[in-house]
């Protein structure tokens, strides 16, 4: 029996729109651990040559107001996972090896957001999120983990072992098992790469979340036998030009398997260069201190996007976005749902493509230590409240891995700043605009109210606690 082909054509369409499925998107979120704003050459080195990551920029997005939750490890790590300021859900400073805490199982991180859509999720490098084994990755959405529970100098050659710190060795593990105990890191980061690009062969027909956190630039340095002694900056320069290669190696994986056209690559640090290591630490670019402040050379950070095919080459994005945003942001590029606790990061794929140069946040908090409100974004403008802080200005800065000593200073009076003119914080125009002072004096109520804070006492009503073994 002939059919009559008007009968036969809508189910031809049918089959061939069935065939042409467009493959969901895969996300490859890699993180430097203590990287600077100005490390990269693409956001102003003159030191380090990174050319993966300059061509990431060449033919995708790079933010230039992009922001770290907050300026210390395990905090800035919880904000990229959950969406939250790390001060709502619990988290503060750098976890210490043994902690009881963790992070807490009913929040929800982007791995298990992304297993409710089938896909194969793996962290290949630094966790720092709860070391504790009911804490570790794979009971947070991950199906895979290689690396390190916490941060690469947590073990017995700090410089500092004995008169201030008594670690034990530092933990290899291969999913919820130790492996080995580092006595040597120069083979880390090309241990994490060949991770990650196996794991991408693997998976280059399912959908994938691919999480490489770098434990480098973070003292201790190291670098494989390929790179030592490679660059015009010295050991630091070397490692950054590894962390390079690596992300050149991902790249590659992704164009030869011919998927790099269905995922979203973003790369970032966690916070700014941790100043007291000297010569081992890296650059704030032109910003104002580092890592352990609220000034903006602790926390802005370089942020790249790479989308071939949906991010247009070469797109800058000035508008303000945060760490807390990068989990929403994937939510809507695999269409998942979003956790059902309150989250504080919004949607922002419209700036990182250029389509708009709204920010979707009208506010962005500063906090550091214990719940201590710091400072305030607001538009272009910065408040920055009373506090103590690090600083190794006029200080001797620290040689070959030895750490220089911090000079602390009381900040006494709020100080406002107008990012847009004097994003190094130079000039102090708080008298000039009482009128901003104001908004911005509410919008800290706001947040003391919400979140808490320390300095002045304030217990917010909508944190969670952190995970906690009893």
């Amino acid at each position: 029996m002939r059919f009559p082909l008007i009968i036969i054509l809508p189910f031809l369409l049918l089959l061939s729109c069935k065939e042409q499925k467009i493959p969901a998107t895969n996300i490859i979120v890699i993180l430097a651990d203590d990287l600077g704003y100005g490390d990269l050459k693409s956001f102003g080195s003159a030191l380090n040559e990174t050319p993966n990551l300059d061509q990431m920029v060449s033919e995708g997005s790079k933010a230039t107001n992009y922001y770290a939750a907050q300026a210390v490890c395990s905090a800035s790590r919880a904000a990229i996972l959950t969406g939250c300021y790390p001060n709502r859900i619990g988290i503060h400073n750098a976890m210490m090896p043994n902690s009881k805490k963790g992070l807490n199982h009913n929040e929800i991180t982007i791995a298990e957001m992304l297993k409710e859509q089938n896909y194969a999720t793996a962290i290949f490098g630094k966790w720092h999120l709860g070391d504790h084994p009911d804490y570790l990755p794979l009971s947070h959405g991950f199906d895979e983990y290689f690396g390190i529970p916490y941060s690469n100098d947590m073990w017995p050659y700090h410089p500092q072992q004995g008169p201030v710190f008594n670690f034990g060795p530092l933990p290899l593990y291969q999913n919820n098992s130790v492996i080995d105990t580092l006595e040597d890191q120069s083979n880390l980061t090309t241990e994490i790469t060949n991770h990650s690009v196996e794991f991408i062969k693997r998976n280059k027909d399912k959908p994938f979340f691919l999480y490489v956190a770098h434990p480098q630039p973070h003292v201790p340095l190291f670098v494989s036998d390929k790179f030592k002694g490679k660059s015009k900056n010295g050991l630091y320069g070397d490692v950054i030009m590894e962390i390079d290669w690596s992300v050149g190696e991902i790249l590659k994986t992704l164009k030869e398997l011919k998927i790099d056209k269905n995922t979203l690559v973003i790369f970032t640090s966690d916070n700014g260069p941790w100043l007291a290591y000297g010569n081992h630490a890296g650059s704030s670019g032109p910003f104002r201190e580092g890592k352990g402040t609220a000034w903006e050379g602790g926390q802005r950070e370089p942020f790249i996007a790479w989308y071939p095919g949906k991010l247009k080459p070469g797109t800058i994005v000035s508008t303000p976005f945060y760490a807390m945003d990068i989990l929403p942001t994937i939510a809507q590029l695999t269409s998942s749902k979003l956790p059902t606790n309150k989250i504080d990061g919004l949607d922002s794929w419209t700036l990182i493509n250029g389509e708009n140069t709204m920010s979707p946040h009208q506010v962005f908090y500063y906090y550091y230590k214990v719940n201590e409100l710091h400072a305030i974004r607001y538009k272009n403008w910065k408040m920055v409240f009373p506090h103590n802080y690090r600083t190794m200005n006029g200080q001797e800065p620290g040689k070959d891995g030895l750490p220089g000593e911090y000079a602390f200073i009381d900040l006494e009076q709020s100080e406002l700043y107008d990012l847009s003119n004097d994003p190094e914080e130079q000039f102090n125009v708080y008298h000039e605009n009482i009128e901003i002072v104001k908004e911005i004096e509410t919008l800290a109520e706001q947040a003391r109210t919400d979140l808490g804070d320390n300095l002045t006492k304030r217990i917010g009503n909508g944190t969670r606690p952190p995970g906690n073994v009893d």
